[in-house]
């Protein structure tokens, strides 16, 4: 089955949902990224670029589409934003979605998710997740991505640009990810955790 995974910026997937998409890829699914922005107003676009091109590649994704919007400037675009996502759905016809959670500090992400849920209106399986800017996050989904951390951590590490740019003095992304799992793990029991809100979820029986 196909899977897609949203983001309004380069490393937002990768935080959000990055354990998940591996186990996904190793169990020999289609992965397919679509990052909305370069994330121009984090750094240099070419560089940031380059950074999610190597990581959709250790990912195994099988197509990382780019947006083509402006950094910060997604609220601006609604209605074309709800039509290019749902171009992409059907070329992909995805059976899980995977994007920000509405309730953020950042413009781009609330745009996105309000975007995306207006785009799935007929699609199965829209699934929100989270990144340090999220705010009232509470998970009822768990994946146990004990046996991806790892290799979370290195999809991370390829966009080097952006590590330490945290906000929060001594805290690189490594340290933030890892103590979100280890959090989400907790909850979920387990050891390292993905902790995810539904919009809609069927599951198989």
């Amino acid at each position: 089955m196909n899977i897609l995974a949203i983001g309004a910026h380069p490393d937002d997937i990768e935080v959000g949902c990055g354990g998940t998409l591996l186990k996904y890829a190793r169990d020999g699914h289609g992965i397919y990224l679509l990052i909305m922005t370069k994330g121009d107003m984090g750094g240099d676009p070419d560089t940031r670029h380059g950074e999610q091109e190597r990581s959709a590649e250790l990912l195994t994704a099988r197509e990382l589409i780019w947006g083509g919007y402006r950094d910060t400037q997604l609220t601006e675009n609604m209605n074309r934003l709800i039509h290019d996502i749902e171009d992409v759905l059907k070329r992909v016809k995805p059976e899980f979605t995977f994007v920000n959670f509405g309730d953020d500090t950042h413009q781009d992400h609330r745009a996105l998710s309000r975007a995306t849920v207006s785009a799935t209106r007929y699609i199965k399986n829209v699934i929100f997740y989270e990144v340090p800017t999220t705010q009232n996050f509470s998970p009822t989904v768990f994946v146990d991505i004990n046996e991806t951390f790892h290799d979370k951590i290195s999809l991370l590490l390829m966009h080097n640009s952006q590590v330490m740019k945290t906000n929060i003095e001594g805290l690189s992304i490594k340290d933030v990810v890892q103590s979100t799992a280890i959090f989400r793990g907790i909850q979920g029991r387990v050891r390292y955790a993905e902790g995810f809100v539904p919009l809609r979820l069927f599951i198989n029986v």
